[in-house]
């Protein structure tokens, strides 16, 4: 396909900020901040809780007027707005984008097709929440008479990234009697490993699947079949009381033996890496109880609130948004480093790069036009203070700029001495590290030799974010997901691509299926492929010992 002048290239706004831009990129933070007194407290925007310092960014007043002024050309509140009414603004398979829906409250009202979806959202919900009861009480029982104690989710993508990062994040609110594992990868070992000191007759596995034919889920969940009948005597009935779905494939559900009756419902407007607060969540809910999983919706909908209604220059996943964009576009930078010092979001930078990269890992517009310019860069990332110690070397010293958004909270949930204050004076300490440097006249009056001088110089000028909550509780985490929800959501009404769609992922899917169908088979049949996978083919099935 031949690259077309993408019309954003050529809006006013970004030849604007191509032009800024060029006055721009050598002035220091230092200046910036020893030119404008407030700036640190200017440049700061709050909402539901949330608080975002966004003023060691290398940008001035003119910058976000030009940012916003670019929201504006392209349209943004019109997509948010189309969002929220329903609108199939995923035009590549038709659909509606109404993750909002899930964590929408009773008598509030969104329409699909002239269908109030909220209600149906809400049915699911009450029935979830019937069966967490249920089950965390001891009332539902497995066939053998005993109690459940092992929950095991089977799934993969976001059925799989957004339960482990939410069970991990609200370890503090779970049930610890009960024992949370989560198997997804279609390598055995993780199946083995995650069973392997299991009692099958206390063990309930959650298979989510929406087709229920998913592949690396399907084979996980066949696995987990076996070992269930072959723990308790082979009897088939066994699986209906240690199997629930979540699918909307009622005959593969009925003929893998589970239930229908405990079948959880989603639905196709909703897409996989925004589905953690839907039936997706299950694992979620029987972990920290039905009141603690409807707080985490209702931070998710203040937060989704805040973005459809407050203007641009308050709205914070706008304005970390448009950030990402200017730091992507104009400074170069193609990665984001997400650093939460909170253990409890180890897993919030694996879940973040399936959001972000499936969403905005696009190179064509909406009307199928490639892009000039760069879309969604590589998110990666690493709790704090561990992070410190390994990588923050490059981003401190080496030669690529990398943004970073350090996310904090002001109580810790486990008060250890003077554990928390030491990790935020961390956070602070990074954030200025990072903007500010050191001099070599700085280096030079602490006494270092001059032949030290080049090494132990930090040129600073790198831009972070500051994102600060209370404490992390199921409401703080909805908030957080939603901040970058809507974020990655703005970057991509900016760069007209399609957030919502991930056919990237299917090319490698088919071929797999062909390959492993020659991977097993005997015969000596010739492998349409390219000289290396056919070589590769052979090199394996000789070393397995197939002929």
């Amino acid at each position: 396909m031949a690259t077309a002048i993408s019309f954003l290239t050529t809006r006013p706004a970004w030849k604007a900020l191509e032009a800024h831009y060029k006055e721009l990129q050598k002035v220091q933070l230092r200046s910036l901040f020893a030119n404008d007194p407030q700036r640190g407290t200017s440049m700061t925007a709050e909402a539901a809780g949330v608080f975002l310092d966004y003023s060691k960014n290398r940008i001035t007043g003119d910058t976000l007027r030009l940012l916003l002024q670019l929201a504006e050309e392209c349209g943004l509140r019109a997509r948010i707005d189309g969002m929220f009414r329903g609108e199939k603004i995923n035009v590549t398979e038709n659909r509606s984008v109404l993750h909002v829906a899930l964590r929408a409250p009773k008598g509030a009202s969104i329409l699909l097709d002239g269908v109030d979806v909220v209600p149906q959202v809400h049915a699911v919900l009450d029935k979830m929440a019937d069966f967490c009861n249920r089950l965390r009480s001891g009332t539902w029982k497995g066939h053998t008479g005993k109690r459940i104690r092992n929950i095991v989710n089977i799934g993969i993508g976001g059925s799989d990234l957004g339960p482990v990062m939410a069970y991990e994040a609200l370890k503090q609110y779970s049930d610890r009697t009960m024992t949370f594992r989560f198997v997804s990868n279609i390598d055995g070992t993780d199946f083995v490993e995650a069973v392997r000191d299991l009692e099958p007759s206390e063990t309930l596995f959650i298979v989510s699947s929406k087709t229920f034919t998913t592949l690396e889920t399907m084979t996980n969940a066949h696995s987990a079949r076996q070992w269930l009948l072959a723990g308790l005597g082979g009897d088939a009935k066994t699986v209906a009381k240690h199997f629930v779905a979540v699918s909307t494939n009622a005959p593969e559900v009925t003929k893998f033996g589970i239930d229908v009756a405990n079948m959880f419902e989603f639905w196709d407007w909703v897409g996989g890496r925004y589905s953690m607060d839907s039936a997706i969540g299950l694992s979620t809910m029987l972990a920290v109880g039905p009141e603690h999983f409807r707080a985490m919706l209702s931070g998710f909908h203040e937060m989704d609130e805040h973005f459809r209604t407050a203007p641009f220059a308050r709205n914070l996943p706008v304005l970390m948004g448009l950030l990402a964009v200017w730091n992507s576009n104009f400074f170069g930078a193609e990665t984001v480093a997400v650093l939460p010092y909170e253990q409890y979001l180890k897993r919030f930078p694996a879940y973040l790069q399936q959001l972000t990269m499936e969403s905005n890992g696009k190179r064509v517009t909406l009307d199928g036009t490639a892009v000039d310019y760069q879309t969604g860069p590589v998110y990666w990332g690493e709790p704090g203070t561990n992070g410190q110690h390994s990588f923050y070397q490059l981003i401190h010293q080496g030669t690529k700029l990398v943004p970073c958004d350090f996310i904090a909270f002001s109580e810790t949930l486990n008060p250890l001495g003077r554990h928390h204050d030491l990790l935020m004076a961390n956070v602070f300490a990074q954030t200025e590290a990072l903007a500010f440097g050191r001099s070599a006249e700085q280096v030079r009056a602490e006494g270092a030799a001059e032949w030290l001088v080049p090494h132990r110089l930090f040129e600073g000028n790198r831009p972070s974010n500051t994102i600060l909550l209370r404490r992390l509780n199921p409401e703080a985490l909805g908030k957080l997901v939603a901040l970058y929800e809507h974020s990655v959501f703005t970057q991509g009404v900016i760069w007209q691509i399609n957030s919502f769609d991930q056919w990237g992922v299917e090319l490698g899917k088919v071929l797999a299926q062909r390959i492993a169908s020659e991977l097993e088979s005997g015969s000596e049949a010739k492998f349409g492929h390219d000289s290396s996978t056919n070589n590769l083919i052979r090199r394996y099935r000789t070393s397995k010992g197939s002929r």
